[in-house]
C-alpha cells in the first residue's frame, strides 16, 4: 500500500467514466464504488479515503447535471445536507478545547437572549445532541427570513420547547446550525462559515464551504432525483427542473405521518421553514448562505482529509490533529439514548457528531461522523486511522444506512483486514 495508483479517466460500468487514483490494496473500494453505478443507480458521485495520513483511495465519474450531460469530474463540488453538521461539530470542539466553550455551561450565559420561554439552564452540550427540544421554527419566517440568520436566530430565541428539554432527544435537522452556530457567534465574533474557513478548512487545505462564494457557485453539481442508471438518456423536461429530492422525501413522509409531525416540520416541509421542494436548495442564493447545518459544499476528498485531520497529520498539510485524543473522546462518546423524537428510532449522538450505531454503520466502534440528507456522509474512525468521505448528486430517501455508502464502508473495512461493528 505504499504507492498511489496515477490512472487517470478510465471507461468503467458500461457508459460511466471513472476517474482518479486508488492505492494498491484498495482495488476492492474501486469495485464497489463502480458497482454503485450498475446496482444503486448512482447519478454523479465522489468518494475518497484516508488512512494513517494518506489518501489512498480519490474517485469520481458519472454525470454531474443530468441536464446537460456534463460528466462528474475531479474538480465538480457538492451541496452535502446535514454532512455540514460534522463541520460546525468541529468548531464546536475546538472551542471546548481551548477553553473558550463550556459543554455544561448554559446556553444563556454566551447567548443571554436564549433564556426566554424557560430555557435559561439548557446547557451548551444539549444543543449539540439534540436534547433541546427546539426541531424546527414555530414562527412564520419567509425563505428571505430564513437565509438572513438573525431572524431565526430571534425566533429560536424566543421559542417554547416542544418537549421538556434533556428529557429526550430529536434530530434538528436545519435549527442545530443556528442553535450551535449563534452560540459560536457570541464566543468569537465570527460567523460559523468564517470560523470554519480559518480555522479548519485552511490549515488543512479543504475545499469546503459553509457559504458559497459565487466563484465556486458553478463547480456544483445540482441535486436530482431523477436517479439514472449507467447510460441511461437524461430525461430532458424532467432534467430541467433540477429537483434537489427533498420534496419527494417530505411528501412520502407527510402520507405516512401528516403535515404536522415533527420530523416534516424539522426537515422544513411547514411554512416555518420553506427550504424543501422545487429545487432550492440548487439555488445560487441558497448555497451562497450560511445554514451550518444543511448547506455546506464540498467534495469527497475534502470530506476525508477533514475527518482525518480531527484525528491526525495530513499527508499536504503543516497542521497535526485538529483534535486531542481527550477531546475526540469527548465529542465521540454517546449522549443520547431511546427513541428519537423526529425520527422515532434510536438515533446515537456525541457532541455534534453521529456515533457509530445500526443508523449510522460507521464500521468502527469509536467512529464518529455525519451523513446527510440523501446519502452523502463522512467520518472518521480514531482506531482504524481512516478519513471517510462520500458525496453523490442523486438523492435517495433511506433515513439509515444509504446502499452505496454501506457498499464502500463494507470495502474499506474489508481492505485494511478491519472487521466491521454494523454492516
Amino acid at each position: 500500500m505504499d504507492d498511489v495508483a496515477t490512472g487517470v479517466e478510465t471507461p468503467a460500468c458500461g457508459e460511466v467514466e471513472i476517474g482518479g487514483t486508488v492505492a494498491p490494496g484498495f482495488d476492492g473500494v474501486r469495485a464497489a464504488f463502480e458497482a454503485n453505478f450498475v446496482v444503486n443507480g448512482e447519478v454523479g458521485a465522489g468518494f475518497s479515503l484516508v488512512f494513517d495520513g494518506r489518501t489512498v483511495v480519490d474517485l469520481w465519474g458519472g454525470v454531474a447535471d443530468v441536464a446537460t450531460g456534463e460528466p462528474y469530474g475531479e474538480d465538480t463540488l457538492q451541496l452535502v445536507f446535514s454532512s455540514t453538521k460534522g463541520a460546525t461539530a468541529i468548531c464546536a470542539n475546538l472551542l471546548a478545547q481551548r477553553g473558550e466553550l463550556e459543554v455544561t455551561a448554559p446556553v444563556a450565559s454566551y447567548w443571554p437572549e436564549f433564556a426566554q420561554a424557560g430555557k435559561g439552564d439548557i446547557p451548551v452540550g444539549w444543543l449539540l445532541c439534540h436534547k433541546a427540544g427546539l426541531p424546527f421554527i414555530d414562527a412564520p419566517l419567509d425563505l428571505d427570513d430564513v437565509l438572513g440568520w438573525d431572524p431565526a436566530v430571534a425566533a429560536l430565541a424566543a421559542m417554547t420547547p416542544v418537549w421538556e428539554p434533556g428529557t429526550a432527544h430529536g434530530y434538528h435537522a436545519v435549527t442545530y446550525g443556528w442553535l450551535v452556530g449563534e452560540v459560536l457567534r457570541r464566543i468569537t465574533g465570527r460567523s460559523v462559515g468564517a470560523f470554519f474557513a480559518e480555522e479548519v478548512a485552511g490549515p488543512l487545505n479543504l475545499e469546503f464551504w459553509i457559504g458559497l462564494p459565487d466563484a465556486q457557485q458553478a463547480r456544483v453539481a445540482p441535486l436530482t432525483n431523477r436517479g439514472l442508471r449507467a447510460g441511461s438518456p437524461a430525461p430532458a423536461a424532467d432534467a430541467q427542473r433540477h429537483d434537489d429530492g427533498l420534496g419527494d422525501l417530505v411528501e412520502t413522509i407527510e402520507q405516512l405521518l401528516g403535515p404536522d409531525s415533527h420530523l416534516v416540520k424539522a426537515l422544513g416541509g411547514s411554512t416555518a421553514l420553506p427550504l424543501v421542494g422545487d429545487g432550492v436548495f440548487n439555488k445560487h442564493e441558497v448555497r451562497a448562505a450560511e445554514l451550518p447545518a444543511a448547506n455546506g459544499v464540498t467534495n469527497a476528498r475534502s470530506l476525508a482529509r477533514m475527518y482525518a485531520g480531527t484525528i491526525g497529520s495530513v499527508e499536504g498539510s503543516e497542521a497535526g490533529a485538529l483534535l486531542t485524543p481527550e477531546q475526540v473522546a469527548a465529542a465521540s462518546t454517546t449522549q443520547t439514548s431511546g427513541a428519537d423524537q423526529v425520527l422515532m428510532f434510536e438515533t446515537t449522538f456525541g457532541l455534534g457528531f453521529m456515533t457509530s450505531s445500526p443508523f449510522s454503520p460507521y464500521g468502527g466502534r469509536r467512529s464518529f461522523g455525519h451523513a446527510g440528507a440523501g446519502g452523502s456522509v463522512g467520518f472518521a474512525d480514531p482506531e482504524h486511522g481512516i478519513g471517510f468521505g462520500y458525496v453523490m448528486n442523486r438523492m435517495m430517501t433511506n433515513r439509515s444506512g444509504d446502499p452505496r455508502s454501506r457498499a464502500l464502508v463494507a470495502a474499506v473495512y474489508d481492505a485494511i483486514g478491519a472487521t466491521l461493528v454494523y454492516v
